[in-house]
């Protein structure tokens, strides 16, 4: 039997509602009617708590899936502010040994909802324990080794456990199977975005001329927690100014301080472009090569950098490895050279 003193809460990267509440940033809303975006994953998501409630019952597992900064813990902490419950928050590397992740879940009251984060990452031999306490709320220790040793079943109070993943394939089939509620966070629009640089000046008492919120959203990358950030920068920019509102002049000026272009990439999407063009002939080139010559770490350009290259067709991913694009090399105001248009071609032909 794990020992309580050995594996105490207080040996874990957990902490309740309550005591994040003090520390929560003012920008994090707490309804769904606040939480802008993601309208049919709410909608859904709606039905369940309002369901889970009327039965009286814990919500579903639910896992969140989708690029960093989407809103996963946000939406986490606003289905356990409408389900009326704590919350208590880990991540997946914090949970490094069972009678850890038995402490969490002997401690969590009825109806509770615990949000791992980064939940791909769970130690396998973790992961294990979770199978019987999401399925049949119940937690399986060994006690004893050998031939004497013995299996003793603790029943748990019903909870809820969210698991948050940027990657979902990582998740053993057995995990993401005993989840019964599984939605995908997509990128947020330049107008969803808009509306949050909005309320999130209003959070921090700034205000914020329309134009000059359309100009940090449209930069923002599609995320939220990107759009949140230049907001505070182009803030301080326009506070050493003396103005009393932030312009579109003031966005602008800050942004390009910042240099980040008018599509939102920064300095290190050019310099990757950069490389796949000047470097290796607009590709193809493999990833870990990609990451040596810009100086950079493979998975941060995997889960960063690419998505959003991807999304606006400036590269492509093939069998071979990355290749730049027309529009990659219209952007960076250079034209392929003969290779590069008939690799171009060859992908264009193939789609």
């Amino acid at each position: 039997m794990f020992d309580e003193e050995e594996y105490g809460e207080e040996n874990l990267l957990v902490s309740t509602k309550t005591e994040y509440d003090a520390e929560e940033n003012v920008l994090r809303p707490k309804t769904m009617g606040d939480y802008v975006g993601q309208q049919k994953v709410k909608e859904n998501l709606s039905v369940y708590i309002a369901a889970a409630k009327a039965r009286g019952e814990a919500l579903d597992h639910v896992l969140l899936y989708g690029p960093p900064g989407l809103g996963k813990t946000t939406l986490s902490h606003i289905i356990a502010n409408e389900l009326g419950v704590s919350i208590k928050l880990t991540s997946g590397p914090a949970i490094e040994r069972s009678g850890d992740l038995a402490a969490i879940l002997t401690n969590l009251n009825e109806g509770d909802v615990l949000f791992i984060d980064e939940i791909h990452r769970l130690n396998r031999s973790v992961e294990e324990i979770l199978y019987s306490a999401m399925e049949d709320y119940a937690l399986d220790i060994i006690v004893g080794k050998g031939p004497s040793a013995r299996n003793i079943r603790f029943a748990l109070k019903k909870f809820t456990l969210i698991g948050a993943t940027t990657r979902v394939g990582m998740l053993a089939a057995p995990l993401r199977d005993r989840f019964g509620i599984i939605n995908r966070l997509e990128m947020y629009t330049p107008n969803e975005l808009r509306d949050i640089v909005t309320r999130s000046a209003r959070a921090l008492e700034i205000a914020i001329a329309d134009d000059a919120a359309w100009e940090i959203a449209r930069r923002s990358r599609g995320t939220p927690r990107i759009a949140n950030r230049l907001l505070k920068r182009v803030r301080d920019f326009s506070l050493v100014k003396g103005n009393v509102e932030i312009t579109r002049e003031d966005a602008r000026f800050a942004l390009s301080r910042l240099e980040i272009d008018e599509l939102g990439l920064d300095e290190t999407d050019r310099s990757l472009l950069r490389a796949l063009i000047e470097k290796f002939g607009g590709g193809p080139t493999g990833l870990e090569t990609l990451a040596a010559t810009i100086n950079e770490d493979a998975n941060t350009i995997e889960d960063v950098y690419e998505p959003y290259l991807l999304q606006l067709g400036f590269i492509a991913r093939t069998p071979r490895g990355r290749i730049c694009l027309k529009d990659g090399y219209a952007h960076m105001g250079l034209q392929p050279g003969i290779k590069a248009r008939k690799q171009i071609s060859l992908f264009e032909s193939d789609d």
